[in-house]
């Protein structure tokens, strides 16, 4: 069969593929066989060498003619499948009302905090944090814990090893940032004050109820300064619970012992659930413990190297679930760390 007769039965076999391809896996097949690099195409273009040197030039304006059409034909035969699949897709309707990204909102711990150290940030504190593993040192001895206070026992706390331990309170950021200051500014006669708020994660092995749980946040407060008295600490206090709990919250302080303070006190609010007439989260006292407070130990002091003839100081330390809860009125301290949206929503 002389070629150019070849190449016409090849274009009427080509475009009949072509045009019957029902899906664009069909289409590429065709593509291949035909118009690929080792298609049937250009198998004829090859052997163009063979028609008598007359014929070349018209059999080669053919060849590049039916190559041309094919290739045309295939772009058509293309954009018809995918308007095809697009027409077939769930089109979208513009008269529906737009779909937004819900917002995302702050942790009630998060914004418990906040509000606590934003009171103290008024009055000139700074807020400071610190390590979550420990040494014995900043977590026990420095906070005039000797070797048998009950609380070094392992039953007590989280020990990772022999010197790392899980923080029982953040009064260790307390050490470290006293003893910074002594170390830029000495400890004597020409040391500047000290008042700091230092929030964190803590850990105890306590049963888990309404009101405790064994990892919980806390914040504690520092303030070192010449001629500092409880009633300095009590002020600060009062004025923080009318800050955080509003202005008909009241307040009272236990005697109490801690070993890094003394004298120590237990500072307690009214509760806010049941305005002191007594509830469940009362335990039916009508007052809620808030947390510790005291001046500072002078043993304390000696510890880090400050002048405890020179200076005297206060430090108070809260459960920031606890404070939480007050604020928004939750009555179970497990609802922080349950992360059901549901409840986080609220807030």
């Amino acid at each position: 069969m002389p070629l150019l007769d070849e190449v016409e039965a090849l274009r009427k076999e080509a475009e009949k593929a072509i045009l019957a391809a029902a899906a664009r896996e069909d289409l590429e097949s065709a593509r291949v066989e035909f118009l690929g690099r080792s298609g049937k195409l250009k198998d004829l273009m090859g052997r163009i060498r063979e028609v008598p040197p007359e014929l070349k030039k018209a059999a080669g304006q053919r060849l590049n003619a039916v190559k041309s059409g094919l290739e045309s034909l295939f772009a058509d035969r293309k954009r018809a499948l995918s308007a095809g699949e697009s027409a077939a897709r769930p089109q979208p309707d513009p008269t529906l009302p737009g779909r937004t990204q819900p917002l995302g909102t702050i942790h009630p711990l998060t914004q418990a905090l906040e509000r606590f150290a934003g009171v103290f940030e008024r009055l000139g504190f700074t807020v400071r944090q610190g390590p979550e593993i420990e040494d014995a040192f900043h977590n026990f001895d420095a906070l005039n814990m000797p070797d048998d206070h009950p609380v070094r026992d392992q039953a007590d706390t989280f020990v990772l090893e022999d010197d790392a331990i899980l923080r029982s309170q953040t009064s260790t950021v307390q050490i470290r940032v006293m003893e910074e200051h002594v170390k830029r500014y000495g400890g004597g006669a020409e040391m500047p004050p000290i008042r700091i708020v230092a929030p964190g994660r803590t850990y105890r092995p306590d049963a888990v109820d309404a009101t405790h749980h064994y990892s919980f946040s806390q914040i504690e407060g520092l303030a070192v300064d010449r001629g500092v008295t409880m009633a300095d600490l009590k002020g600060f206090l009062g004025m923080f619970a009318r800050e955080t709990f509003g202005p008909e919250v009241k307040t009272r302080f236990r005697p109490s012992f801690f070993p890094f303070t003394e004298p120590s006190a237990e500072m307690d609010v009214s509760c806010v659930f049941c305005g002191g007439k007594g509830c469940r989260v009362c335990k039916r006292q009508g007052w809620v413990e808030l947390g510790g407070c005291g001046m500072v130990d002078p043993n304390v002091f000696d510890a880090v190297g400050i002048d405890s003839e020179l200076f005297t100081g206060f430090a108070f330390g809260f459960g920031i679930e606890r404070v939480a809860m007050f604020m928004l009125g939750v009555d179970d301290i497990r609802r922080f760390t349950e992360n059901d949206l549901r409840f986080l929503r609220q807030f």
